[in-house]
């Protein structure tokens, strides 16, 4: 077969209060109709089911109870693996499902028992348990190869970029696991911006909301954090650690300037006495730089030195 009539219905639960979308049955090109059991029918529980582009649609069709769908949907592979046997039996988990009328399927749910009930959510949480088992993701995280969020100095939208390239790299995918993930790399506003997000809209949520609205609370329009990075010049200390946080503050803003003109923008910003011996033919790359840097943290000390020397009162 290469469609099945999928039969969706908000259904009470339990003690009547809550409502879920449940797949009742579903329907062979040939007229026949089949039951799925009570504890089988929570969409949840349909991961292949859910991540089609129809089963979207229905969600958003379906908001009151008793409310009901049949919509025809193109088989993939994967849904013939987990709805279909072989013989192309419909089947769910390894259970044959039931054949029934058509009136059968279209009389009104009465709610789904207490029983079915402790069972689903059992396996929701053996799921999810199973799931926190296998990716600690505070641990993930801190193996990221990237700063915590600091919303006063990061270009939001690299940022976030850089943060999904390196969920792609140790294989966290899923949405929910993302949003997991990304805890623990928020500081200061941040950090709190993720809690407002997980009261608004909850874990369960989709990972581009998530994304949109980062990039909107905190990306920068202002001219504020360019004109820091580019101004900023040695004051103290070491050269070296100088050269670096520059750098940084330019990536920051720019991750895809040109080295020539990162080299240019650090060494304007040492002091005339360090740039004078730099020959800046022999930079190619910034390390190139840094050597040379290296080369003269001397002349700071020594200007350090004189100045002391020039400042410090004589005894007589």
């Amino acid at each position: 077969m290469d469609k099945l009539r999928f039969d969706f219905m908000m259904k009470g639960v339990g003690d009547g209060k809550s409502t879920v979308l449940c797949l009742t049955s579903i329907g062979t090109p040939d007229g026949r109709t089949f039951a799925l059991p009570d504890e089988m029918q929570n969409t949840l529980l349909h991961k292949d089911l859910t991540e089609t582009q129809m089963f979207g649609k229905i969600k958003n069709t379906l908001k009151k109870r008793h409310q009901f769908r049949k919509v025809w949907i193109t088989l993939t592979e994967n849904l013939k693996q987990v709805y279909l046997d072989d013989e192309e039996n419909l089947q769910f988990e390894n259970y044959y499902l039931e054949e029934i009328t058509e009136k059968e399927v279209e009389k009104p749910a009465q709610g789904i028992s207490n029983e079915t009930i402790e069972k689903l959510l059992k396996k929701i949480l053996d799921d999810k348990k199973q799931k926190s088992e296998v990716k600690n993701f505070g641990k993930i995280a801190n193996d990221f190869m990237i700063d915590k969020f600091n919303a006063k100095n990061s270009n939001a939208c690299q940022w976030i970029n850089e943060f999904e390239k390196e969920c792609e790299r140790f294989m966290v995918v899923e949405d929910q696991e993302k949003i997991e993930a990304l805890k623990f790399l928020l500081e200061n506003a941040s950090a709190d911006w993720y809690t407002c997000m997980i009261l608004k809209y909850t874990i369960e949520s989709e990972w581009s909301d998530w994304k949109k609205n980062f990039i909107e609370t905190f990306g920068n329009k202002g001219w504020s954090p360019i004109k820091y990075a580019f101004s900023f010049k040695y004051q103290s200390g070491s050269l070296l650690d100088y050269a670096l946080k520059k750098e940084k503050l330019l990536l920051q803003i720019r991750k895809s300037m040109d080295t020539e003109t990162l080299i240019d923008l650090i060494a304007i910003g040492l002091p005339d006495y360090v740039l004078n011996n730099i020959d800046r033919e022999i930079l190619q790359e910034t390390q190139d730089l840094y050597n040379e840097i290296s080369k003269l943290e001397h002349l700071v000390k020594k200007i350090q030195l004189i100045t002391k020397e020039k400042f410090t009162p004589t005894i007589s």
